[in-house]
């Protein structure tokens, strides 16, 4: 969760639209389009890498409201989420 504009803000639900990109839906209506793709395909790391196989990008899950993948494995901060944009 994050605090925007003094509320909190999670995640309601992913989707993905194609590839490495998904749709995300935040509690305040807010909806944006997230590409994981360049951040998976310049990782170094294996255990970031493996997440480019299309059937390990695609077990994601919402957990009270965070993104995260393989029981927080991989996660992203909602910040940077919520603007869409992967840093």
């Amino acid at each position: 969760m994050i605090a925007i504009d003094n509320k909190t803000v999670s995640i309601k639900t992913a989707q993905v639209v194609r590839n490495y990109r998904l749709r995300l839906e935040f509690s305040d209506g807010k909806v944006v389009e997230v590409d994981f793709g360049p951040y998976l395909r310049s990782a170094t790391l294996p255990g970031i890498r493996r997440y480019l196989q299309p059937r390990q990008f695609r077990q994601f899950a919402i957990t009270d409201g965070v993104l995260h993948w393989n029981d927080y494995d991989l996660i992203f901060p909602m910040a940077d989420l919520y603007d869409g944009v992967i840093r």
